[in-house]
């Protein structure tokens, strides 16, 4: 009998992150990354009621006001009816800013934003920046950073290098 397999399988269950995946009505691809974060795409004003039931205490949104189905006033004043504090910081995932990246960070590393609900349109932009995240503030390598980021929602080529290269130049 080989051992081999049952190594391989601790190897892989310490590397790969476990992300709880759920399904909420008004929000897109909600992935709860672990006890002061959850990352979502697309979410509706009305779901703002639910991420305070949830436990989160602020929302970071990501849309640019100008984005089709974005509603940022609407969210704004959703999520402040529902004792939630709103943060919008627009990052623009076809001309990415890294006084972005930079912002991101100072928020999730209040911890008065804590528990913190991150969102953008599909959670691409999301998995962008929480793999810089990673990268810078947890330390984590980059082919466990890549692979939660990509569970997250990041499917851009592009942005992913954007992220990447953040690194790179900040580290």
């Amino acid at each position: 009998m080989s051992f081999l397999p049952l190594i391989t399988l601790a190897v892989t269950l310490a590397v790969t992150p476990q992300l709880q995946r759920e399904t909420v009505d008004g929000i897109r691809n909600y992935t709860k990354v672990d006890a002061t974060v959850g990352c979502a795409g697309a979410t509706d004003p009305k779901a703002m009621a639910a991420i305070a039931k949830f436990g989160y205490k602020a929302v970071l949104n990501l849309r640019e006001a100008s984005e089709e189905g974005a509603q940022i006033p609407e969210s704004q004043a959703a999520a402040e009816a529902a004792g939630l504090q709103f943060i919008h910081v627009p990052f623009k995932g076809s001309a990415p800013d890294p006084a972005v990246v930079d912002e991101f960070l100072k928020v999730v590393a209040n911890t008065a934003n804590q528990p913190l609900f991150i969102n953008c349109g599909s959670a691409n932009r999301v998995g962008a920046l929480w793999l810089v995240k990673r990268m810078m503030v947890d330390k984590w390598e980059q082919g466990r950073a890549v692979e939660e980021a990509k569970a997250i929602g990041l499917s851009s080529a592009a942005l992913e290098k954007f992220a990447l290269d953040y690194v790179a130049k900040h580290r």
